[in-house]
């Protein structure tokens, strides 16, 4: 596990690279929630090396702060997080996560192909990337605002699996049916809905983590980048 500087041109970034025991695998960027890469972060990009993928997490918030790392459990940090999304210019983070796939790409330990996944602000960043990206398959963990990028679902030809949670503070119910609707017509697009679970299902150690469906869905991503990255 290592710490690697990305050229963004009119500066760099820093990235947390976790490469598997095989030496070699497909690439994955794990793309941050509001908290930053934080150790919840950098665990998941562990276990994806563990499962034999490249992974890749970029500091996505260098542009507002570098190094942001909080902790979700701490009203503080939490409110600090929420004030950096609404900071945070989406687009530039889509160049960014660009630019970290291509370096991906490049590294000698990865074998070709590179996928994305993300989580709160990154799964709204990962549907972005099947939209506007060359990755080559995206997964999106309760990602929050997707209802108002349908107009972009269209161009998603590449794989897409969505994990949503059907109590998601920050995604109402309305939001859920109308995100559901839009994307049903896209063969490339998986949506998968968790009853009872709410937003940050999957974070590691969080509020409401829900052990078992977190291993649900992390099994289906699993299997599905081995699918589509092979």
């Amino acid at each position: 596990m290592a710490q690697i500087s990305i050229n963004a041109g009119t500066g760099s970034f820093s990235a947390y690279l976790a490469l598997p025991k095989t030496g070699t695998g497909p690439g994955i960027v794990v793309i941050q929630e509001i908290f930053g890469v934080n150790p919840g972060i950098r665990a998941i990009a562990d276990r994806l090396a563990a499962q034999g993928f490249v992974a890749c997490a970029p500091d996505l918030f260098w542009r507002l702060e570098p190094g942001v790392e909080l902790n979700p459990s701490l009203e503080p940090d939490f409110k600090r997080g929420l004030d950096l999304m609404g900071r945070f210019d989406s687009a530039q983070g889509i160049e960014d996560i660009k630019l970290t796939t291509t370096a991906l790409r490049r590294h000698a330990s990865c074998t070709g192909k590179v996928g994305v996944v993300g989580y709160c602000l990154g799964g709204r960043l990962a549907f972005m990337c099947a939209a506007r990206t060359d990755a080559d398959a995206s997964v999106g963990y309760y990602g929050v605002g997707l209802e108002g990028l349908l107009g972009e679902a269209g161009n998603v030809k590449k794989p897409l699996m969505l994990h949503i949670a059907e109590e998601d503070k920050f995604v109402d119910k309305a939001a859920q049916a109308k995100i559901l609707a839009g994307l049903k017509p896209y063969p490339a697009v998986t949506i998968h809905a968790y009853p009872g679970c709410d937003h940050g299902f999957a974070r590691i150690g969080g509020e409401h983590t829900d052990k078992a469906a977190a291993a649900l869905a992390d099994g289906r991503t699993e299997a599905f980048f081995r699918k589509t990255l092979a």
